[in-house]
């Protein structure tokens, strides 16, 4: 088994990435926080594995694991999201804060699998050949789910669609 020490240093150096990853995808600070711990806690446990598939750069795999473990963690239907009929009103502001947690809002309104394609594609910037993999889906599914989910996310955007993108 390789040393401790390199693991500890592939955790100390990846942590906050995941957990940004993990924010991005939940939009839940302490479910982030949790989602990237068992992430590590997994990746530890198969430390030999995850370097011997990836000889130069862990990451990759263990972004795959957080994906898998927040999906897994949606099946159990332990979320306690409450839906409403009407989004409240925002006044209009250029403020780039409020613009991002404006963008944020709305991708929290896709499924898990479309906000994971979305992110990989447009915010992390991977090819639709990449995003498959790290999926585990066929090619046509990221590119059919992509077109879908830009379009539910330019209607849930609405009129803040032209504070976003002008």
């Amino acid at each position: 088994m390789r040393s401790e020490a390199e693991f500890t240093a592939f955790a100390d150096a990846n942590a906050m990435r995941l957990r940004q990853i993990a924010y991005l995808m939940c939009r839940d600070w302490h479910l982030a926080q949790d989602l990237t711990q068992t992430t590590l806690t997994k990746m530890y446990l198969s430390w030999n594995r995850a370097i011997r598939r990836n000889d130069t750069d862990p990451f990759p795999y263990a972004r795959k694991v957080l994906l898998n473990t927040l999906l897994d963690h949606r099946k159990l239907r332990r979320t306690t999201e409450l839906t409403v009929d009407q989004l409240p009103d925002r006044p209009g502001n250029s403020d780039p804060t409020e613009t991002r947690l404006t963008l944020l809002d709305a991708l929290a309104l896709l499924p898990p699998r479309d906000r994971a394609i979305v992110l990989l594609r447009h915010w992390e910037d991977h090819s639709v050949e990449t995003t498959a993999q790290i999926l585990g889906v066929s090619v046509s599914v990221v590119k059919s789910q992509s077109t879908r989910a830009l379009a539910t996310l330019r209607g849930h955007l609405g009129a803040d669609r032209e504070l976003l993108f002008g």
